[in-house]
Formats: structure tokens, C-alpha cells, sequence
């Protein structure tokens, strides 16, 4: 015995038939499937139902008065809209383009006369499932489209963060940075950063984390701000490289890390010290030469070692004012034409071979790879930095907002710095927040700075290390000076640098003084000052620097023993 299909819920079913006799017959046969049984006995009359009821499904007779079916099922589509409403055409036709029509009408199946109870309902079955399925697809999409406009507007939002505190240093104000970025997403997973330290040096980070998009910028938040606090506070490139280094390791996840390149640019002392970890080669280009250094990549990724097998160590190279330092990503040598072949080193150094006009270096390389037809698979970042003269000390900003009534006025405090810690620490922060603590020095914190730096420097090099500055007489000695003191640093088991500072109250505002100390067997101060300003462009600067920036300066004790001071008028 025949049993019909089972319903799988019941509908509400539309039939337009003009034939009262079928129409009875077919809503016989629904009925007791469950369904409920809307009727028309023309097109038009059918079109008013639709509009009225709104049925699930409709079994429409092709040939009707008033308006066919045909008609009356392109109407009830338009109605539909996007959701799915099937259409049976109910007919007595039998050739192919008749039956070729009613599918061209709208209709999504045909029910040849007589009725099949058997066919009719594995049909409506049929039909309702694909109903559903419409439904689930139009609801999916609905919830897809809702999710992608909240993930858009977090973005957004995140963005607007991001670039606030990635850009937050001098990037767009140095006159002597150019650089492109080009977003393969809504972020750019690479990370351009750049700030002044206290004595006008430059520091720069051009950092590449794994991926694209929010992933990638997440880790950006606290590397950028780990860079610009290190920065701003005077710490050196090992301290700030080091602690980036910490904080990636304990929050990003095993699969992530970030390639990067930082770089101090000392118009000062007249060099770059650069670190490169997974970093595409950068340049130190020579203007004057036309020689180009590579900066090669030497260590691994921020984020992938633990503190203690980190190395932190960097290298030194002498440049002229005029010179430029080049960085870029991967993103550039990646860059692939329509053969999947890789733009690649060989092709930038092309470029760089054929570049007669320094300036327009940018716009030469994008127009290689305009040429070369690539896409970019990659985020794509380039920048250069010109050692330009006439790069003050940048002051830095106030870190107190007191009225200046709890400013220590006379006092004194001395520091014994011995081998263990010369290895690894730079008290040059930490001091120079102390001296902060004084609001009359806080105008002076730029000149401050350089000249603590320059003292402690030569405490160390060449008083406890007893380096001789005249091995920087060219670029092989330069790297050698550098090679040398790394390698003293290391062995060192003795020795000390002390600092000695004294604050009093004049009648007019205040004095500091400060005397720095070391352990070496002192030097020909006369001798030294005695040499011309310019006599190396590699060397010999610092003692004229140190004297231009304190109001006075003098050694004592065989050279051993520097004391310089630092006067300011009244708080207003």
C-alpha cells in the first residue's frame, strides 16, 4: 500500500486553479498531509492572496483567466523578494517549451495532470526543504553581515588607537625621515617607529610582525610602548632592545614574533648604531663615496629568545653629515610579477646602482616595482634617514605637575658603579630623572643629558676599558674600537665609575654640580684639548661638546676625575 511521504512541517499552501474540480481535489489530497490550504481560481486572485497570507509554498495552474500563471508567478517572485517562495506549476502541457516557459516564469517545479498524491507530496517536501535552506543561507548572511560591521567598527576603533600611539613620536615632524608604507590589510603588520632620546639622538624601529592585520598590530601596542618610554628616559639600544624583547616573549603566542631593525642615529657622534633581527639587509650609504654598508640581520626576531639567551649586541659605523641610512621590509623583495617570480635583493641593488639623485631614491624603487608588474604579497615599508646638522637636544617634556615648592634645594648624593654592573646597567636614566626631581634643571634636560653621557662614556671606554679613541681613524677602525670594547666589557672583573652629585641654592636660583670619577690611569688633558675641533670627523668632538654645553668644566686628578656645573635663575 502506498503511504505518503511524511511531512516535515506543516505549511500554508496557496493553489490557483480555475478548474473547481481539481481545486477540490488538490485541497483534498493537502489537507491531509497537514498543510493549510489557502485557493485563487485566477492569476490575479492569487497575486491578492500572496500579498494578504504570505503562503510558504504555491501550486499554480499555468492557464487561467484573468491573468495566467505565468504572470502571476513573476509578480509573486518580485513580492518574495529574496526569500524563497517555491512555485509548482500544475499543467497539462506536454511539450518542452511549454514546460521550458513555466521554469522561465519563476517556477521552480511542474505537477503534470492527473495528480500523483504520492509525487505531490515528495514534491512539497522537496520544495520545503530547499525553502529552509534559503531561509538558513538569507539568516546567515544576515548574522555574517552584522558580525563583519561589529568586527569593522572594533577595528576602526582599534586602528585609531594604533595610529595614535605607532606615530606618536617624531615621524611626520623630522625633517630628515622619509618613508612609505603600504597596508596589504586594514593594519599594517609592519611597525614604523621613531623618537628623540634627551641628547638629540634618533632613535628608529622598523619592526615586521608575523601576519597581517589585527593579529599583527597587537603586538605593535607594547613594543611601541616600551620604544617611546626607553626612549624618552635616555636608555640605550641594548636596555630598550631587551625589554621589548621581555615583554613580546611573555605575551605573544609561541607562533608570533616580530623581525625588527633599530637603529641610533647620533648627529653628535657622528655614527649609527643599528641591531638587526630577521630584517632584509639595510644600508648606510655613504653621499659623498657612493659606497652602501649592508646592515645586516645577525640575531633572531624580538619575541622568539628568553631573556637570558637574548643578545643585545649592536654595530657601529661612522657617518658623514649628508649620509643616509635605508631600511625596508620583506614586503619589497617579495613582491612577485605574473610568472610568481620574486622581485628580490638582486633587483634592488640594481636600483640602488643606477640611483644618481639621492632624493628621488624612493620613487625610483617604486617605480621598479610598478615595472616589474608585482603584487604585493606582504606588507611593504620603507624608510631613510639623513644625518643632517643643526639637531638640537630635544628637552624633554614635564614629568611633574607640582608648583615647584617640594623641589630639592641642597642636598648631595654619590654612586659607586663596579664591574658586575658596568657589564649591564646604564645609570644614565635613572640619574637623570633624579636631576628631574629639579625643576630649574628640567629647561636643561637635553644639554644635561649629552653631557652625562659623553662624561660617563669616556669614564668607561676609555678611563675603566682603556680604549684609545684614536683607533676610530676610518671605518675599519671604527668597527674595531667597537669589537674591542664589547669584547673588554665582557672580561671585565674590575674597576669603577663613580658619580658624585651636589645641588645648593645660590642667590639667584641654584647650581648642580657634577663629578664623575673612574678607575683608569687618567690622560693629558691639556694635550686633548689642545688638538683641533675637526682634526677626525671619527672621533675627538665630545670634550669640545661638553664644554659648549655646561657653564663650567674642569679635570682634576690626572684626567681621572671630571667635575662640571650647571646653573639656573629663580622659578617664576
Amino acid at each position: 500500500m502506498n503511504t505518503l511521504a511524511p511531512v516535515l512541517e506543516a505549511l500554508t499552501i496557496l493553489i490557483a486553479e480555475d478548474s473547481a474540480a481539481d481545486l477540490l481535489l488538490l485541497s483534498t489530497i493537502i489537507r491531509r498531509q497537514g498543510h493549510q490550504v489557502l485557493t485563487a481560481t485566477n492569476g490575479a486572485q492569487a497575486v491578492e492572496v500572496f500579498t494578504r497570507e504570505r503562503p510558504q509554498l504555491v501550486l499554480m495552474d499555468a492557464l487561467m483567466p484573468v491573468m495566467d500563471g505565468f504572470e502571476a508567478a513573476r509578480r509573486i517572485k518580485q513580492l518574495a523578494g529574496e526569500a524563497l517562495v517555491p512555485i509548482i506549476f500544475l499543467t497539462s502541457l506536454r511539450e518542452s517549451e511549454a514546460l521550458a516557459q513555466c521554469l522561465d516564469a519563476g517556477g521552480d517545479d511542474f505537477l503534470p495532470k492527473p495528480y500523483n498524491p504520492l509525487i505531490l507530496a515528495a514534491k512539497i517536501n522537496a520544495m520545503d526543504r530547499l525553502r529552509r535552506l534559503q531561509a538558513t543561507v538569507l539568516r546567515q548572511r544576515d548574522q555574517i553581515a552584522r558580525h563583519h560591521d561589529y568586527l569593522l567598527h572594533e577595528q576602526r576603533a582599534a586602528k585609531a588607537v594604533f595610529d595614535k600611539v605607532a606615530h606618536s613620536g617624531c615621524i611626520n615632524a623630522a625633517p630628515n625621515i622619509r618613508y612609505l608604507q603600504s597596508p596589504y590589510a586594514l593594519f599594517n603588520g609592519d611597525l614604523l617607529l621613531a623618537a628623540y632620546t634627551p641628547s638629540g639622538d634618533m632613535h628608529v624601529l622598523l619592526g615586521d610582525f608575523t601576519g597581517h592585520g589585527l593579529p599583527a598590530a597587537v603586538g605593535a601596542m607594547p613594543l611601541a610602548e616600551v620604544f617611546y618610554g626607553m626612549t624618552a628616559k635616555g636608555y640605550g639600544l641594548a636596555q630598550t632592545l631587551r625589554e621589548m624583547n621581555a615583554k613580546l616573549k611573555r605575551i605573544l603566542p609561541v607562533d608570533m614574533f616580530c623581525c625588527a631593525t633599530l637603529v641610533c642615529l647620533s648627529t653628535q657622534r657622528r655614527v649609527v648604531e643599528v641591531w638587526n633581527g630577521g630584517m632584509p639587509d639595510g644600508y648606510v650609504h655613504e653621499i659623498a663615496t657612493g659606497k652602501r654598508t649592508p646592515l645586516l640581520s645577525r640575531h633572531l626576531p624580538l619575541g622568539v629568545l628568553s631573556a637570558q639567551a637574548f643578545d643585545d649586541s649592536t654595530e657601529v659605523w661612522p657617518m658623514a653629515l649628508g649620509d643616509r641610512v635605508f631600511l625596508l621590509s620583506d614586503g619589497v623583495l617579495d613582491t612577485a610579477n605574473a610568472s610568481e617570480q620574486l622581485f628580490g635583493a638582486a633587483r634592488l641593488q640594481q636600483v640602488f646602482a643606477s640611483n644618481r639623485k639621492p632624493d628621488r631614491l624612493f620613487e625610483e624603487i617604486e617605480q621598479a616595482l610598478a615595472v616589474f608588474r608585482g603584487e604585493a604579497r606582504d606588507d611593504v615599508s620603507m624608510v631613510e634617514i639623513t644625518l643632517q646638522p643643526g639637531q638640537p637636544s630635544r628637552a624633554a617634556e614635564p614629568l611633574y605637575a607640582d608648583s615647584g615648592q617640594s623641589c630639592p634645594l641642597d642636598w648631595s648624593v654619590s654612586f659607586e658603579f663596579r664591574a658586575r654592573t658596568l657589564k649591564s646597567y646604564n645609570p644614565l636614566p635613572y640619574l637623570l630623572q633624579l636631576l628631574l626631581e629639579i625643576h630649574g634643571l628640567r629647561g636643561q634636560s637635553g644639554a644635561l643629558y649629552s653631557v652625562m653621557a659623553e662624561l660617563y662614556s669616556n669614564a668607561l671606554e676609555h678611563g675603566v676599558l682603556g680604549l684609545d679613541s684614536r683607533l676610530k681613524r676610518d671605518a675599519q677602525g671604527f668597527a674595531e674600537y667597537y669589537r674591542q670594547r664589547n669584547e673588554r666589557l665582557t672580561q671585565l672583573n674590575s674597576g669603577y665609575v663613580r658619580v658624585h652629585v651636589q645641588v645648593v641654592p645660590t642667590a639667584t636660583g641654584g647650581k648642580m654640580t657634577l663629578r664623575i670619577e673612574d678607575s683608569g690611569p687618567g690622560f693629558d688633558v691639556e694635550q686633548v684639548l689642545a688638538r683641533p675641533l675637526d682634526i677626525d670627523r671619527l672621533s675627538g668632538r665630545g670634550l669640545s661638546l661638553v664644554r659648549q654645553l655646561s657653564s663650567d668644566v674642569r679635570w682634576t686628578d690626572g684626567g681621572r676625575s671630571v667635575c662640571v656645573e650647571f646653573c639656573w635663575g629663580a622659578l617664576a
